[in-house]
């Protein structure tokens, strides 16, 4: 079995920043990186599951929402996966989100947060999802990482897998 290719980068040298995840069959995953892995505390999951709507909301609500696929958090909440069709690189991606960061910071209350909207409407956090917006925001304004550090994975049977 391969090792699937987001299990090839290295995360203990990951950065916050955007990040081209993949690219394959006309879909371009976005890996919007919020903290730095196993050395700053994960978004908590009340935080991510506001970032959720509020992101989803606006990507789905901008000019390039025809392109959106999918907007959702990554397992690990350290970060949001994007996909979108069309052309759109790292630097794409970062204005769009400053936008979008900045948007979320305005606003007063999360969208779609009753019980007939949402599958876990009591866990949000709108407070703790704008702290880690306006830091992420700092970041990306000031320190923009886009450059994956790539693993190099050596299977059980002796296959070597590396993503470059």
């Amino acid at each position: 079995m391969e090792v699937i290719q987001s299990f090839t980068i290295d995360h203990t040298c990951l950065k916050p920043g955007i990040y081209v995840s993949r690219i394959d069959k006309g879909f371009t995953t976005f890996d919007l990186r919020i903290t730095e892995p196993n050395r700053e505390p994960a978004v908590a999951p009340a935080a991510m599951h506001s970032l959720e709507h509020l992101m989803a909301t606006w990507f789905r609500n901008s000019e390039v929402s025809e392109d959106v696929v999918y907007v959702g958090p990554m397992g690990c909440l350290t970060g949001m996966y994007i996909i979108m069709t069309g052309a759109y690189s790292a630097e794409d991606m970062r204005r769009l989100t400053i936008r979008c960061l900045e948007w979320i910071l305005g606003q007063q209350e999360v969208p779609a947060t009753q019980p007939e909207t949402c599958g876990n409407y009591l866990l949000h956090d709108l407070p703790m999802c704008k702290w880690e917006c306006a830091r992420y925001l700092n970041r990306l304004r000031h320190e923009f990482h886009s450059e994956y550090t790539k693993l190099q994975v050596t299977l059980d049977d002796g296959k070597v897998f590396a993503d470059a």
